[in-house]
Protein backbone atom coordinates (compact mmCIF):
# COMPACT_ATOMS: atom_id res chain seq x y z
CA UNK A 1 0.00 0.00 0.00
CA UNK A 2 1.47 3.50 -0.92
CA UNK A 3 1.78 6.19 1.94
CA UNK A 4 -0.47 9.62 1.23
CA UNK A 5 2.62 11.34 -0.28
CA UNK A 6 3.12 8.73 -2.71
CA UNK A 7 -0.24 7.90 -3.48
CA UNK A 8 -0.86 11.79 -4.36
CA UNK A 9 2.08 11.94 -6.32
CA UNK A 10 1.09 9.13 -8.39
CA UNK A 11 -2.59 10.11 -8.46
CA UNK A 12 -0.99 13.42 -9.95
CA UNK A 13 0.89 11.45 -12.46
CA UNK A 14 -1.61 9.15 -14.16
CA UNK A 15 -4.12 12.33 -14.31
CA UNK A 16 -1.66 13.96 -16.34
CA UNK A 17 -1.01 11.01 -18.47
CA UNK A 18 -4.91 10.66 -18.91
CA UNK A 19 -5.54 14.77 -19.57
CA UNK A 20 -2.63 14.08 -22.30
CA UNK A 21 -4.36 10.98 -23.85
CA UNK A 22 -7.30 12.93 -23.85
CA UNK A 23 -6.30 15.45 -25.57
CA UNK A 24 -4.49 13.32 -28.01
CA UNK A 25 -7.97 11.15 -29.01
CA UNK A 26 -10.26 14.04 -28.93
CA UNK A 27 -8.98 15.28 -32.02
CA UNK A 28 -10.55 15.61 -35.55
CA UNK A 29 -9.58 11.92 -37.08
CA UNK A 30 -8.21 10.32 -38.66
CA UNK A 31 -5.29 10.32 -36.45
CA UNK A 32 -2.01 10.90 -38.21
CA UNK A 33 0.90 8.78 -37.75
CA UNK A 34 2.74 11.47 -34.74
CA UNK A 35 -0.69 11.47 -33.57
CA UNK A 36 -0.73 7.65 -32.98
CA UNK A 37 3.12 7.49 -31.99
CA UNK A 38 2.59 10.26 -29.21
CA UNK A 39 -0.51 8.31 -28.22
CA UNK A 40 2.04 5.22 -28.25
CA UNK A 41 3.97 7.19 -25.69
CA UNK A 42 1.49 7.87 -23.13
CA UNK A 43 0.74 4.32 -23.00
CA UNK A 44 4.02 3.44 -22.47
CA UNK A 45 3.59 5.45 -18.92
CA UNK A 46 1.09 2.25 -18.22
CA UNK A 47 3.42 -0.08 -19.20
CA UNK A 48 1.03 -0.46 -22.59
CA UNK A 49 0.54 0.06 -25.96
CA UNK A 50 -2.06 -0.24 -28.68
CA UNK A 51 -1.17 -3.65 -29.38
CA UNK A 52 -1.63 -4.78 -25.73
CA UNK A 53 -4.46 -2.81 -25.31
CA UNK A 54 -5.78 -5.49 -28.44
CA UNK A 55 -3.94 -8.82 -26.88
CA UNK A 56 -5.24 -8.40 -23.18
CA UNK A 57 -8.21 -9.93 -22.09
CA UNK A 58 -10.30 -7.41 -20.37
CA UNK A 59 -9.84 -9.03 -16.77
CA UNK A 60 -5.81 -8.40 -17.16
CA UNK A 61 -6.23 -4.84 -18.72
CA UNK A 62 -8.36 -4.34 -15.58
CA UNK A 63 -5.74 -6.36 -12.89
CA UNK A 64 -2.92 -3.75 -14.71
CA UNK A 65 -4.69 -0.45 -13.99
CA UNK A 66 -5.61 -1.47 -10.56
CA UNK A 67 -2.13 -2.60 -10.05
CA UNK A 68 -1.15 0.95 -11.35
CA UNK A 69 -2.96 2.58 -8.64
CA UNK A 70 -6.05 4.06 -10.51
CA UNK A 71 -8.81 5.48 -8.76
CA UNK A 72 -12.71 4.86 -9.32
CA UNK A 73 -12.83 8.33 -11.36
CA UNK A 74 -9.18 7.48 -13.74
CA UNK A 75 -10.64 3.94 -14.52
CA UNK A 76 -14.03 5.81 -15.87
CA UNK A 77 -11.54 8.00 -17.41
CA UNK A 78 -9.58 5.58 -19.10
CA UNK A 79 -12.97 3.59 -20.18
CA UNK A 80 -14.00 6.87 -22.30
CA UNK A 81 -10.35 7.25 -23.75
CA UNK A 82 -11.12 3.53 -25.33
CA UNK A 83 -14.56 4.57 -26.37
CA UNK A 84 -13.46 7.72 -28.18
CA UNK A 85 -10.33 5.89 -29.41
CA UNK A 86 -12.67 3.17 -31.16
CA UNK A 87 -14.75 5.17 -32.70
CA UNK A 88 -12.64 5.94 -35.69
CA UNK A 89 -9.48 3.73 -35.55
CA UNK A 90 -9.28 0.06 -36.37
CA UNK A 91 -9.38 -1.07 -32.93
CA UNK A 92 -12.87 -2.05 -31.36
CA UNK A 93 -12.24 -1.11 -27.55
CA UNK A 94 -15.98 -0.96 -26.70
CA UNK A 95 -16.07 -4.14 -24.89
CA UNK A 96 -12.57 -3.69 -22.76
CA UNK A 97 -14.50 -0.10 -21.75
CA UNK A 98 -17.80 -2.04 -20.60
CA UNK A 99 -15.71 -3.97 -18.51
CA UNK A 100 -13.96 -1.59 -16.78
CA UNK A 101 -17.22 0.55 -15.99
CA UNK A 102 -18.81 -2.83 -14.85
CA UNK A 103 -15.84 -3.31 -12.78
CA UNK A 104 -16.19 0.36 -11.32
CA UNK A 105 -20.17 0.21 -10.71
CA UNK A 106 -19.37 -3.58 -8.92
CA UNK A 107 -16.50 -2.93 -6.83
CA UNK A 108 -16.72 0.66 -5.79
CA UNK A 109 -19.96 0.06 -3.70
CA UNK A 110 -21.34 3.10 -4.79
CA UNK A 111 -24.32 3.22 -7.86
CA UNK A 112 -23.30 6.04 -10.43
CA UNK A 113 -26.43 6.63 -12.86
CA UNK A 114 -23.62 8.07 -14.98
CA UNK A 115 -21.28 5.23 -15.22
CA UNK A 116 -24.91 2.75 -15.29
CA UNK A 117 -26.19 4.92 -18.33
CA UNK A 118 -22.65 4.17 -20.38
CA UNK A 119 -23.33 0.74 -19.63
CA UNK A 120 -26.40 0.62 -20.78
CA UNK A 121 -25.38 2.84 -23.97
CA UNK A 122 -22.69 -0.28 -24.78
CA UNK A 123 -25.02 -2.98 -24.32
CA UNK A 124 -27.08 -1.86 -26.76
CA UNK A 125 -25.17 -0.60 -29.30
Amino acid sequence: MLNKGLRDEEKIRIDNVLKTLRTLIFVPYPLNDLQKTEIENQLKEFGLNIQTLVDYSNDELITLLIRLHFDWDQLEQFADILIEFSKEENHNFTAKALAVYQYIQQESKVFSFGINNKIALLKFK
